[in-house]
């Protein structure tokens, strides 16, 4: 999912002349775009600097670390606030190009062109009912749900947010550990009237969710995934019978191992369950 915004950030940047040749790119990220920086930045003669709140996982540093990237923590009580602003100031110091993913238009326009693309392409002559995402710089939600309102306007588009943090819904941010999910602002980038339903999805559940989707599907996702597929079977259980519901599972699992998603397992040897066979 990010490696398409990643991509569409530096291309408009290098069309535009925004950026220019061997410019360092810096932006503020919760990991997932960072990592898809990074690879980006590396493959095309860029140095990368990410700005990431400290509260997010260690995998995301390492990844991007790997890619050559630098990471600057940020403290977790300044929120995505504290690591836009830091990026801002680096950007300005250092003349570094400022990527701006929560306010570049070739966000969800790179979604419009792809990833919506491709789901008209998919279900052409086949039946789609619903369609699900949560928001994190909203790129996804807009991109999909406006060319869906246009091509087709039966589809049904559902937001996703966590329970203590539901902004478009007009309430407080408070900490969750859906990473990836709903900073502490709204973006510019995304619009709120692509929506026709919001749902509130808490923290374990999300957890619970993603572990499920491993353990009885095979789908090794992260914790926002999990969250997303919540939201799915929360849509499931009131649509039509025989409805098609597609929903977005942004990334991997990998890069959470660190996190709640894993603290429940163990990293030693099952001689317990071994012995009771």
């Amino acid at each position: 999912m990010k490696d398409r915004l990643a991509l569409a950030l530096i291309l408009d940047a290098e069309r535009s002349g925004a950026l220019k040749p061997g410019q360092t790119v810096v932006e503020a990220t919760s990991g997932n775009t960072g990592v898809a920086l990074a690879m980006v930045c590396a493959a095309r003669g860029y140095p990368f600097v990410a700005t990431m709140a400290e509260s997010f996982s260690i995998e995301r540093r390492k990844l991007m670390r790997a890619y050559g990237a630098k990471v600057i923590l940020t403290p977790a009580a300044e929120r995505g606030t504290g690591m836009v602003r830091r990026a801002q100031e680096l950007a300005e110091k250092h003349g570094w190009f400022l990527a701006r993913q929560f306010d570049s238009p070739a966000n969800p326009s790179w979604h419009r062109n792809t990833t919506a693309a491709e789901i008209i392409g998919d279900f052409a002559g086949r039946r789609l009912d619903h369609f699900v995402s949560g928001w994190g710089t909203g790129g996804t939600l807009t991109g999909v749900g406006e060319v869906l309102k246009l091509a087709r306007p039966d589809v049904k588009i559902t937001a996703a947010e966590p329970q203590v943090a539901a902004l478009l819904q007009g309430e407080e941010w408070h900490p969750h550990k859906i990473q990836g999910w709903t900073p502490d602002f709204v973006p510019s980038v995304l619009n709120r009237e692509v929506t026709d339903d919001i749902l509130k999805i808490d923290d374990l559940l999300a957890r619970n969710t993603a572990l499920r989707l491993a353990r009885e599907e095979g789908i090794f996702v992260g914790v926002s995934a999990g969250a997303t597929a919540a939201a799915a079977l929360r849509v499931a259980e009131s649509a039509a019978k025989g409805s098609v519901i597609l929903c977005m599972l942004p990334d991997t699992g990998e890069r959470y191992l660190s996190t709640f998603l894993f603290e429940d397992v163990i990293d030693g040897s099952d001689d317990e369950w071994l012995a009771a066979q």
